[in-house]
């Protein structure tokens, strides 16, 4: 079984950059307090990085 993170958004994507919000869509994400779990690899790891102000890693597994 692949190693899963669960990722959380917490900030608003209002007044942040269109690059920030498609990463923000391509995680799955675009509501506040949306969860997903997602496969632990290290374009997903990038993606929560360049964003990292508005998600939150929840749980790794």
């Amino acid at each position: 079984m692949a190693k899963t993170i669960t990722v959380k958004q917490v900030g608003s994507p209002i007044r942040r950059s269109k690059d920030q919000r498609a990463t923000l869509v391509g995680l799955g994400l675009g509501k506040m307090n949306k969860t997903r779990t997602l496969e632990d690899t290290p374009s997903v790891r990038g993606m929560v990085r360049k964003i990292s102000h508005m998600v939150e890693i929840i749980d790794e597994k």
